[in-house]
């Protein structure tokens, strides 16, 4: 069976670290779970260790010093992932913006439609964002849209965190030549894993706007993303990664 893995970056979500856990649990595939804490000062870390008591072969935890950007959380996450030896790893929101229910979704259309990476698309159906105000929408859908102008990544949702990697396209990847820490992290691996000959799905999803917690989103993390990219263009990826034919 396929050894799958979630991970999830958490900063002050004591309202929602156990209920995500719990469902995610919960649903078919056995998905296996891993919390980057970035120190949060609630106590997300304690629930989280009470919790692999309970679930001490499928939970697990990485603590860091503090708030060391989204990007290098995920880069601990999917180095951990490929020494466990796991074929397929998600990155996934901790406040249930992302609906468990499409992990399943994501896998298939890696797992069964040979995909290396697949993403939980807000924008590939039309616009499907629940709960967030007008101004975030716009903000959002055309950031994405002027990465597409910008790269020519043939990718809608550009800056979706809702994703599925397999083992092979990370391991093409070299981690130390991602320079992105903020949300133009996701642009630049879905923009290096195209320039290095993957295959992208994007998966329609309905993305919610969280009813627990506190957003950590920013004008400064779309900024990033938005003046960030030009320099993508100029990079030799090919060079700087280690390709598919290495894996």
């Amino acid at each position: 069976m396929d050894r799958k893995l979630v991970i999830i970056p958490t900063y002050n979500e004591k309202e929602n670290i156990e209920k995500i856990i719990r469902t995610v649990f919960q649903k078919e595939g056995e998905f296996n779970i891993l919390i980057v804490d970035d120190n949060s000062p609630d106590g997300t870390a304690g629930i989280v260790k009470k919790l692999m008591e309970e679930f001490p072969e499928r939970l697990f935890i990485r603590e860091r010093e503090g708030k060391l950007g989204l990007g290098t959380a995920y880069i601990l996450g999917f180095k951990w992932a490929l020494e466990q030896n796991y074929d397929y790893i998600f990155e996934m929101d901790a406040d249930f913006s992302h609906n468990p229910d499409d992990l399943i979704r994501l896998y298939r259309a890696c797992a069964e439609e040979g995909n290396d990476v697949a993403i939980g698309s807000r924008y590939v159906s039309g616009v499907n964002v629940v709960n967030w105000p007008m101004k975030r929408i716009l903000l959002s859908y055309y950031a994405s849209k002027y990465v597409r102008i910008v790269t020519r990544i043939p990718v809608r949702d550009t800056t979706a965190g809702f994703m599925c990697y397999t083992s092979r396209a990370l391991r093409a990847i070299n981690f130390d030549n991602i320079k992105f820490t903020g949300y133009a992290f996701q642009i630049e691996m879905k923009y290096t894993v195209w320039k290095l000959g993957g295959k992208i799905k994007e998966v329609p999803i309905i993305f919610y706007d969280r009813t627990e917690g506190t957003s950590k989103m920013s004008g400064s993390i779309f900024g990033e993303a938005v003046f960030g990219v030009i320099n993508l263009t100029f990079r030799n990826i090919k060079k700087l990664h280690y390709g598919f034919s290495a894996s």
